[in-house]
């Protein structure tokens, strides 16, 4: 006669899985199939492949933040900066996978106007919240909580977004910044300091990724 597996055995093992595969566990439970919009989406970047100016990021590193947001299962997102929207269609993008939204914050009217309709044309206007607004002020109004954030916006004023998001920001939630340069070479105006600022803390781990335009990936611990 066989011996029914008790409760205990049942809950350890659950434990045991959770502990092991953490963000495996948390992506199974938020994330989404839409085969439609993502034919939608990979149509329109394709379609836009050489016509992004306005300080967008490479494509590279729009597919870098998808894939950060889609391992961890991220799904409150703040970005500072907006341009036209390429990065934040790549973001969105993700979110429409776990589940999340994003607020993206551009202070040029025209900018902005033109990523409404890069949006809209992409299938995710329903995954971002676009403010047109100053975000050294908005920034600071925005109760949060977020889990990801991505800076590209003035790069002397990294670090004060930096130290506006951080109490806003949870327990295993990610800070990225862009324009990042290699060690060792002067970056733009602000970018060195803030590297230097979130490398030293210790309650984050930062790492710089350099196959695109340099993006600093920092994680809250």
């Amino acid at each position: 006669m066989k011996r029914a597996t008790s409760p205990i055995f049942w809950s350890i093992f659950i434990f045991l899985i959770m502990v092991i595969f953490p963000l495996n566990f948390t992506f199974a439970q938020h994330s989404t199939v839409n085969p439609e919009l993502d034919k939608k989406v990979e149509a329109f970047l394709k379609s836009k492949k050489n016509q992004w100016h306005d300080l967008n990021v490479p494509a590279s590193d729009g597919e870098l933040l998808y894939d950060i947001i889609l391992k961890n299962g991220y799904t409150k997102g703040l970005e500072i900066g907006t341009s036209t929207g390429r990065s934040s269609i790549w973001i969105a993008w993700a979110f429409s996978k776990t589940g999340g939204k994003l607020i993206t914050i551009e202070i040029n009217e025209d900018r902005h106007k033109e990523a409404l309709a890069n949006f809209k044309n992409a299938g995710l206007s329903e995954y971002i919240d676009a403010r047109l607004a100053n975000a050294h002020e908005l920034v600071k109004e925005l109760p949060g909580p977020f889990d990801f954030v991505f800076s590209d916006a003035d790069k002397g004023w990294y670090t004060n977004y930096f130290k506006e998001v951080d109490p806003k920001l949870e327990s295993g939630g990610c800070f990225t910044a862009h324009n990042i340069s290699r060690p060792g070479r002067r970056g733009m105006s602000g970018t060195t300091e803030f590297l230097e600022y979130v490398s030293a803390l210790s309650n984050y781990s930062t790492t710089v990724d350099h196959s695109g335009g340099g993006l600093s990936i920092s994680h809250k611990k």
